[in-house]
């Protein structure tokens, strides 16, 4: 594979290839057939300081399809384990992925460059080491969509078509999908050297993450004892943020879970529409491991699974204590989104019912999770004031109304007042959200008509969910009855 003499502005630092190659094997990208750029974000090419000129010349999608490498860049495949739906798999690593290289910008930040669909390692299994169109389309969308949300989440460059076929569950295009992150060390990683009793690993591979990443713990005594709660502290703060937009992973394995708490691996997600705590977005899932409302007991899980692998150099008495705190901090955060959600200052023990009783509500009539929230920014006070954009969204109008008016005494018994509340809703209530249907259309009509003008009109409508966007108002409509009835796989 040859060099590409172009995108030479773009500075390395590999820190990850410095560590013992017993982390990760040294390969190459495998090239697509005729690739071709179907998408590219200019937001994401700041990042790393790359003129957005690159992606006009006609290599460009060779380089982000395969058949270059970008200089300065050692293309490898990590090395990682996990459990999959429950159960230990003791050797799984980049299987479809390859850590390109890591890229300083000029304000010293690293981002690891991360080729999706790259082909064939040493990790790969059975797999053919690709991805399909459909697949990047949908984490290019969705990741943004997440950053837009202010959900902390890898970030999407740029998707590469071509004119090879892949088998899924039928023939589709295969494709890549360049995503960046500070980091892909996954809580798989620490797993893959504990329970090969590879214990001087666990050490080295803690000690390079707290270089790079907590460099404020570096040399304390209690440092990996700070960096486990850290990690606790980070996804509590994510997974409540998840359970607040309606956002379902789909995939909540050990090996999917990033060590910075950031949304990592987009596969069968989706956002709900009717508001059903049982949803399940992967149709691989058949006992509902992975429903919405399993979400947070699943971030326990994995951190038990984190935990057990840093025994070695994390007390027992931490480990609990990193634990009670994942659980104290998703129960505060998530109850301070809510109520924000809902535009209350201030805590009262009133509110936990109130909230569970409006999701109650919403559960038994179907109602769209994102517009009955936003609906509530607009939400009137006097005691005149009939809720009828609200009542819309429920079967039983007569308990909405009952709910409505505890709504309007909690209201008032804090000063609310509706156009300073209302402002304040519509900055955490989004108007729009990646609903599984949206994706879908986007998709047809590039496999279809190779159209790809609705994959950038969604991106840009997404990276701002909250503003009012009147020209794109049919985004926010509750999805036709056969968007309700997708089925998302993991191959997704």
């Amino acid at each position: 594979m040859t060099a590409l003499r172009t995108l030479e502005t773009l500075h390395f630092d590999n820190t990850f290839a410095r560590l013992p190659e017993v982390f990760y094997a040294k390969v190459t990208p495998t090239p697509l057939k005729n690739p071709f750029l179907v998408s590219f974000n200019l937001d994401v090419a700041a990042l790393i300081d790359l003129d957005p000129e690159e992606a006009k010349r006609p290599e460009f999608a060779g380089c982000f399809g395969g058949q270059y490498l970008l200089p300065g860049s050692e293309p490898l495949a990590t090395v990682y384990a996990g459990h999959q739906f429950g159960a230990y798999v003791s050797r799984l690593g980049d299987g479809r992925a390859i850590l390109l290289g890591e890229v300083r910008n000029s304000r010293g930040e690293k981002w690891d460059l991360h080729l999706k669909g790259a082909g064939l390692t040493p990790f790969s299994r059975d797999d053919d080491g690709r991805a399909v169109l459909r697949s990047c389309i949908r984490e290019y969308l969705c990741s943004e969509a997440m950053h837009g949300l202010g959900i902390p989440t890898t970030r999407a460059l740029c998707v590469v078509g071509s004119e090879e076929a892949v088998l899924r569950e039928q023939v589709e295009s295969g494709a890549m999908l360049l995503r960046l992150a500070p980091s892909h060390v996954r809580f798989g990683h620490f797993e893959f050297f504990y329970w090969r009793r590879q214990l001087d690993h666990i050490k080295t591979l803690a000690d390079y993450v707290l270089a790079q990443h907590f460099p404020e713990l570096v040399g304390l005594q209690d440092a990996y004892v700070r960096l486990y709660h850290d990690v606790a502290f980070r996804t509590a703060r994510l997974i409540a943020k998840w359970q607040a937009v309606g956002f379902a992973h789909g995939v909540m394995n050990s090996d999917n879970m990033s060590v910075l708490g950031m949304t990592l691996d987009y596969g069968p997600f989706g956002f709900l529409d009717d508001y059903n705590p049982a949803f399940i977005c992967n149709h691989s899932d058949h006992h509902g491991r992975y429903t919405f409302q399993n979400q947070p007991d699943i971030g326990y899980f994995n951190l038990r699974c984190l935990a057990q692998a840093l025994t070695p150099l994390v007390p027992d008495e931490a480990i609990k204590a990193g634990l009670d705190a994942y659980e104290a901090v998703f129960a505060e955060h998530s109850a301070e989104l809510m109520r924000t959600k809902l535009g209350l200052r201030e805590s009262r023990p009133e509110d936990d019912v109130l909230i569970r009783d409006l999701l109650e509500l919403m559960r038994g009539s179907c109602a769209d999770y994102t517009n009955v929230f936003r609906s509530l920014c607009d939400f009137k006070q006097a005691p005149e004031a009939r809720s009828e954009a609200q009542r819309d969204y429920f079967v039983d109008q007569e308990a909405f109304d009952a709910w409505a008016a505890r709504y309007k005494e909690r209201l008032r018994r804090e000063g609310s007042r509706d156009e300073e509340r209302a402002a304040r809703m519509k900055q955490v209530n989004p108007k729009y959200v990646l609903r599984n249907y949206l994706a879908h259309t986007a998709i047809r009509l590039v496999t279809e008509q190779k159209d790809f003008s609705e994959i950038d009109r969604l991106r840009r409508l997404l990276r701002d969910p909250f503003a009012d966007q009147p020209e794109m108002d049919r985004y926010a409509a509750p999805p036709p009855d056969w968007g309700k009835r997708l089925i998302v796989s993991c191959s997704s």
